[in-house]
């Protein structure tokens, strides 16, 4: 989805999310729950906040997302849904997202995320179990 969106912004050989990130990469929520991560900066450590993903969402669909472009060529803005559960209790994970994501040279070097920290909480059990499965990303 992601790669459709952004089209020739971002290299479409990559291969996952990971691939299209930069190495130098800042993602951002500044939506996140009290004590969560709320910035990553570095791809190696995205990937280490990445990594428990799995343990505690199960992604079924992304939606189709609506791309606005914006006055400078490097920043795009997407909104779109995700459909999905939480792992470990079975609830609906159906959250909203409006995503500021800015490219250059093929990669994304800033994404920021915004989403509502609620649907998630109530989707996998609260902050302790998505502290337990994502850590703290290196987050400043």
């Amino acid at each position: 989805m992601l790669k459709a969106a952004l089209g020739p912004l971002v290299d479409q050989e990559a291969s996952s999310f990971l691939d299209m990130m930069a190495p130098d990469c800042v993602m951002e929520f500044p939506y996140a729950p009290p004590g969560g991560v709320t910035r990553v900066e570095g791809r190696e450590a995205l990937a280490a906040y990445l990594s428990g993903f799995d343990n505690i969402l199960t992604i079924e669909r992304m939606t189709e997302p609506t791309v606005h472009r914006t006055d400078n060529p490097e920043v795009v803005i997407l909104e779109f849904g995700c459909i999905g559960q939480g792992v470990k209790t079975g609830r609906p994970y159906n959250q909203r997202y409006i995503s500021v994501i800015t490219v250059r040279g093929g990669k994304i070097i800033r994404y920021v995320d915004y989403w509502n920290p609620l649907i998630a909480l109530e989707a996998i059990g609260g902050l302790d179990a998505l502290t337990a499965a994502l850590g703290t990303g290196g987050r400043s």
